[in-house]
């Protein structure tokens, strides 16, 4: 099929384009500089562009178009053009090659801009992550794809240029396993860093990819080594398969990731010299990165050790096999792809709190999985050490009933809100009020605050969504397109998108950058009443009053399964950090855990007395802990 771009055309995908020049349904040329066809559209999903898959003589390429309401839009432009120049200066197998740019004119007049480039055969590291069941990679592995890295950036670095967006959704890995870095449009100029911005008097520009981006960077503070921060981190994500901020100790300022890696200390003083606070004390050159690797591999030894969790496991169940289980046979073995779930039938009640003298609405725990933060209809919000379950502090917080809380991502600051129409912002260590946010004309059922730390999102019974700065508290956005109640929120980890839940029994995905609704998804025969994205912002899941929950594909809005077993309203929903597990807590007193991948249910957890309204997996996945109406909060551990 040949597709036609002009984002005017009444009928893009018009079956009888094929063969022909021009678009049959607008007029606009479809053989774009008479040798490009357009055959599919990859992806629409991206606040800059949309990325198409077109051939030319019978070889794939990729067509970037910048969207058409950025054409104004002179930075955006900027920054469109400025891949292109920086990829036609460089030449390596990990970089893609440009293949052309031009400006694509409708027949009405309209001008694109567009960017033909090589077409990458592989995944993305975050999919290639995905797809290994995230199972985090082997130090051997990240030696070797940490050379390609540096390598690769001692071509960028020397010819004046830095990437300044360096994550795993950006580094591509070949089917013959050369990594490629992609995506140039961040990058800068090496001799327009900040100091010499600053000293031109002109306007600094931030690029942000949370967990990744260097501190300095975020300060719009950018240099050649804010690169290197993000590839260490980039190498955290990969050896412990977990976002990297899960291992950020806000109150100490580290990241606390060595203990989840399988990785010699050696290996991991270079990690952490690559993430180093302050850009003089990381490497200053991607050579230097080169020649540390090349005496680390001069002095490692062998180690004896597994580096994998599995071969672990086989090594064990060998050992017995040859001390004498042969006569118990191998069929007696248990299989690798049960081992989470057996692991995770082991959840068992460890502690009670009689927490609040009401309902348990609403728990939110801190990224080192120390502290728990617990909202109730009693209006107060109360601090409980996790070590020891003790109390630590209460708030008086509101004048009604709390319904909701949040925690940023620095464990800088508490959100809270509530039925009185309010959202409180806070010091999370101090307990001191810092804002209060008015606006909504309805009691606020739920509040979400990006990944990155930028943004408070709200949603009400007036039907409408509010986007606030969480430092300054002003309002941002209003999204307006439910018809009753917003119930729920969720949000991608990359910050990009945010999905709602609502009385009106539909789940509505937006674009947080632009506040356009991406798509409207029905299914559900009562009110949506939570939400949950897994890490890796694929899979979505709901759950609502029709006492179902529904998993979907996040990125085509698909519905994959629907799990039923409740015999009431499902009021809340939680993925485990490791992917593999859903928790659920409902009307009919009890916590239902479910394999993810399969939807298969693995364990009811009875205890409660009523209403389970809020669950929450502490960052490693082995703690589950449960909110109730029958005030009570509940501490499920894995029982070793």
């Amino acid at each position: 099929m040949s597709l036609c771009i002009n984002p005017f055309c009444s009928n893009p995908e018009n079956p009888n384009n094929d063969h022909h020049r021009f678009c049959q349904s607008c007029g606009s040329q479809i053989l774009l500089e008479d040798h490009y066809r357009v055959m599919r559209l990859l992806s629409d999903k991206t606040s800059f562009g949309k990325i198409y898959e077109v051939y030319t003589r019978n070889t794939p390429k990729i067509l970037k178009v910048l969207k058409e309401h950025l054409n104004d839009h002179s930075k955006a432009v900027e920054l469109f053009q400025k891949e292109v120049n920086v990829l036609s200066q460089l030449n390596h197998p990990g970089i893609p090659k440009i293949d052309g740019y031009f400006q694509y004119q409708t027949s009405d007049g309209f001008k694109l801009h567009c960017l033909v480039m090589e077409k990458i055969d592989g995944v993305n590291l975050e999919e290639w992550l995905q797809q290994q069941s995230y199972q985090p990679i082997s130090e051997k592995q990240a030696i070797a794809w940490l050379k390609q890295l540096a390598e690769i950036l001692n071509i960028v670095h020397s010819r004046g240029w830095f990437h300044r967006d360096i994550k795993p959704a950006n580094i591509m890995v070949r089917n013959n396993g050369q990594l490629v870095l992609i995506d140039f449009g961040t990058a800068r100029d090496a001799t327009h860093t900040y100091l010499a911005k600053l000293g031109e008097g002109n306007r600094i520009t931030a690029v942000f990819s949370a967990g990744y981006t260097a501190p300095e960077q975020a300060s719009g503070q950018a240099v050649p080594q804010s690169d290197f921060f993000a590839i260490g981190r980039t190498f955290v994500y990969l050896l412990t398969a977990q976002y990297p901020l899960r291992f950020y100790n806000a109150r100490e300022d580290i990241l606390n990731w060595r203990s989840s890696a399988d990785v010699s200390p050696k290996f991991a003083d270079l990690l952490d010299n690559l993430m180093a606070r302050k850009a003089a004390d990381r490497p200053q050159t991607a050579e230097n990165i080169l020649q540390q690797l090349i005496q680390l591999e001069q002095a490692t030894v062998p180690k004896t050790t597994q580096t994998s969790r599995f071969p672990r496991i086989i090594t064990f169940a060998t050992l017995l096999f040859l001390g004498g289980v042969l006569s118990y046979g191998l069929s007696q073995l248990p299989k690798l792809s049960f081992l989470h779930h057996n692991k995770i039938e082991h959840l068992q009640l460890d502690k009670t709190l009689n927490a609040h003298n009401n309902y348990v609405k609403t728990l939110a725990i801190t990224q080192d999985g120390k502290t728990l933060v617990s909202g109730s209809s009693d209006k107060s919000i109360k601090f409980w050490n996790l070590t020891d379950n003790s109390l630590i502090r209460e708030i008086s917080a509101h004048n009604s009933g709390v319904i909701a809380v949040a925690i940023s991502p620095d464990e800088q600051i508490l959100a809270s809100s509530s039925n009185d129409q309010t959202i409180k912002i806070w010091n999370f260590a101090t307990e001191q009020l810092i804002h209060t946010l008015k606006g909504h004309q309805g009691a606020v059922w739920s509040i979400a605050i990006t990944p990155n730390g930028q943004t408070l999102i709200s949603g009400s019974g007036d039907k409408t969504i509010k986007l606030w700065n969480l430092k300054t508290g002003q309002l941002i956005n209003t999204l307006t397109s439910h018809t009753s109640s917003v119930m729920s929120l969720a949000i991608t980890p990359d910050s990009k998108t945010l999905v709602s839940g609502s009385n009106d029994k539909t789940i509505k995905i937006w674009n947080l950058t632009t506040g356009e609704l991406i798509r409207t998804i029905p299914g559900h025969d009562d009110a949506v009443i939570a939400l949950a994205i897994s890490r890796d912002g694929q899979t979505l899941v709901s759950s609502s009053n029709d006492k179902t929950i529904k998993i979907w594909n996040l990125t085509t809005g698909e519905l994959i399964r629907t799990l039923t077993g409740h015999n009431a309203e499902v009021f809340a929903v939680a993925i485990s950090p490791d992917g593999k597990t859903l928790a659920s807590g409902s009307g009919d007193t009890t916590i239902k855990l479910w394999n993810l991948n399969d939807g298969k249910l693995i364990k009811t957890l009875t205890g409660h007395t009523t209403t389970v309204y809020s669950v929450v997996f502490s960052p490693d996945s082995q703690t589950l802990i449960s909110g109730s109406s029958d005030k009570s909060i509940k501490i499920w551990r894995m029982q070793r």
